[in-house]
């Protein structure tokens, strides 16, 4: 699977990184960006629930 975050959207918030560390990082911008690509199966759910989680919906999974 893939995980996509839409940069333009993203507040900041820190849910996904929190919640999917290992996926989801701050960049220099400090928008969250999607790391590893494809996600390994180990981290699929806890990605999911970040996705879920994000206020403002700008994450995707594929």
């Amino acid at each position: 699977m893939k995980a996509f975050v839409d940069k333009d959207g993203c507040i900041s918030c820190g849910l996904c990184v929190n919640i999917c560390p290992d996926v989801f990082q701050f960049d220099e911008d400090q928008k969250a960006e999607a790391v590893l690509d494809p996600v390994p199966a180990e981290h699929e759910e806890s990605a999911r629930e970040a996705a879920d989680s994000c206020p403002v919906s700008v994450i995707s999974i594929e």
